[in-house]
């Protein structure tokens, strides 16, 4: 039997070669949102990997949105000239390979250092014209010395959806296949979501039903522009982790009405919201989160979190427990990951430049070196 991992599958008006998704995976590499050289090495890397889909990095709405200075972005043209020469290449050489983008918007968690410098708040002393005012759906702080946000009034909710918009339209020219939104680890449609961050008392807070109102506003607007042929979903916490938080149950009634209003996929991560969150990390410990989204609420999902064996991701898809398997840090650790998991599984391997492939082909092929063991 050939392994279903490397069957196709349509997400919308898209169909992936395979179910590898090579997950968002922020760099902190950009200059003001515009990609820089190692954005073309990463992604030109990536796009070799064996992944049916590439999906870029957290790629922000609004320059304020940014979770750092170093956040990809597409609310300037200079961020779209910037990021268009890297899907050139990547279409020039990788032309099966389908490509993705997540717009993201940070809200509260916006104005942070790069991870290496402590992931804190930015302070003054980062630079002079630091930190920026950070917004959400209530002046909440993140956490104890985080900035408190501007609870945003009606000018601007629908600025920040107009900022969806406009980086929606962007990502159509720049010619993405796939689109995804970003509404979970904490940032602003999460926030929203979220009874931990959210304690509004107009129309966008309260109740689920009124909390999870701007998200599908948001959503139901970005698919009025994307065309059938393409392939609109989001990226979604289950859970928060937290007694009192966002529960999966919200979740799942929140996919069957985002599935009515035309999303193509639930991309089911969870947590982010708080850091009083409490996880018990282990391997593929989110996946039970996708495997009842999916068949609660009849959408296709992709399961993440430490699924770093290729038999562990052919047992996901082969249940029925999701449609793709999304992986980061094990791309990071074997950026032929995808590649090589084909041996593993005994598929046939997706196609390699020639440069690339002569290589690949000549090499013994050793079970034990296929893939990464590494956490997610």
């Amino acid at each position: 039997m050939s392994a279903r991992l490397f069957t196709p599958v349509d997400l919308g008006g898209v169909t992936l070669p395979n179910r590898i998704v090579v997950s968002p995976m922020c760099q902190y590499a950009a200059v003001d949102g515009s990609a820089q050289p190692w954005h073309q090495v990463h992604y030109g890397m990536l796009s070799m990997s064996g992944a049916g889909l590439l999906c870029l990095e957290a790629t922000h709405v609004e320059r304020e949105g940014r979770i750092t200075q170093g956040c990809l972005g597409l609310y300037s043209d200079a961020n779209e000239a910037a990021l268009k020469p890297v899907i050139e290449w990547i279409r020039g050489w990788m032309p099966h390979v389908k490509l993705g983008v997540q717009l993201a918007h940070a809200g509260r968690k916006a104005s942070a250092q790069r991870p290496w410098k402590g992931g804190g708040p930015l302070t003054g002393a980062d630079a002079p014209d630091l930190p920026w005012t950070t917004v959400s759906a209530s002046a909440i702080a993140y956490d104890k010395g985080w900035h408190t946000p501007v609870a945003l009034d009606e000018v601007g909710l629908e600025r920040v959806k107009q900022a969806f918009v406009s980086a929606v339209e962007r990502s159509l020219r720049l010619g993405f296949d796939l689109i995804e939104l970003h509404g979970a680890h904490g940032y602003c449609l999460h926030q929203f979501l979220s009874p931990l961050s959210n304690q509004r008392s107009d129309a966008y807070g309260g109740t689920m039903e009124k909390r999870r109102r701007f998200p599908l506003e948001v959503f139901e607007a970005c698919r009025r522009l994307v065309p059938a042929e393409k392939a609109l979903g989001i990226r979604l916490s289950a859970t928060d982790w937290v007694e009192g938080g966002l529960t999966l149950d919200d979740t799942v009634e929140t996919a069957r009405q985002l599935k009515a209003l035309g999303c193509d996929f639930i991309d089911v991560s969870a947590g982010g919201n708080s850091p009083a969150q409490k996880i018990a990390v282990a391997p593929g410990y989110q996946v039970p989160f996708s495997a009842r989204i999916r068949k609660e609420a009849g959408i296709k999902t992709w399961a993440v979190g430490v699924i770093t064996e290729p038999e562990q991701a052919e047992r996901i898809v082969a249940a029925g427990e999701a449609d793709c398997t999304a992986h980061a840090r094990a791309f990071l650790v074997d950026p032929r990951w995808g590649w090589n998991a084909a041996r593993a599984l005994g598929a046939e391997t997706p196609p390699l430049p020639l440069p690339a492939a002569r290589g690949a082909t000549i090499l013994p092929f050793r079970p034990q070196a296929s893939h990464a063991r590494a956490a997610e």
